[in-house]
């Protein structure tokens, strides 16, 4: 990102390409060593800067960043007054959730936090839950 760009076009996504592996390998074992026992504050920290490094404009570029990073397909599951759940889907979420390293979903839930801040404009705070039956994440945005 130069220094002049303040904010990155979903659309630069496009020219990424990964087959995820890398991709995991630093997220589930390099980076927790790394952060130590902060882990799990510190993704969510990472999660929720990283959204503010690219343009969210409407709920449909949210889905697609999910989609177009890996993350898996997020659906808006339920709206109410003062939250929005969200449930994540994919082969690769169901990888994820039955692998063997220990998989977290806080920097999706930090970004997932962020995104809708700057979509509703209103202060939140995103809460995941894995459900390894259904295999798959719920996430709980909740307007503070």
């Amino acid at each position: 990102m130069s220094k002049k760009q303040d904010t990155i076009s979903i659309q630069e996504l496009e020219n990424l390409h990964t087959a995820g592996a890398g991709y995991d390998i630093l997220r589930y074992v390099s980076l927790p060593d790394l952060l130590g026992s902060e882990k799990e504050t510190l993704l969510y920290f990472m999660g929720k800067n990283l959204a503010r490094k690219f343009e969210i404009e409407a709920m449909g570029d949210l889905m697609y960043f999910f989609d177009k990073v890996g993350w898996g397909k997020l659906d808006l599951f339920k709206e109410k007054r003062k939250e929005l759940i969200f449930h994540l889907l994919s082969d690769s979420v169901v990888k994820r959730i039955e692998s063997p390293l220990e998989t977290d979903f806080r920097m999706e839930a930090g970004f997932l936090a962020e995104a809708i801040h700057k979509l509703k404009g209103m202060e939140c705070e995103c809460i995941e839950e894995v459900n390894r039956k259904l295999r798959q994440v719920e996430f709980k945005v909740i307007f503070v």
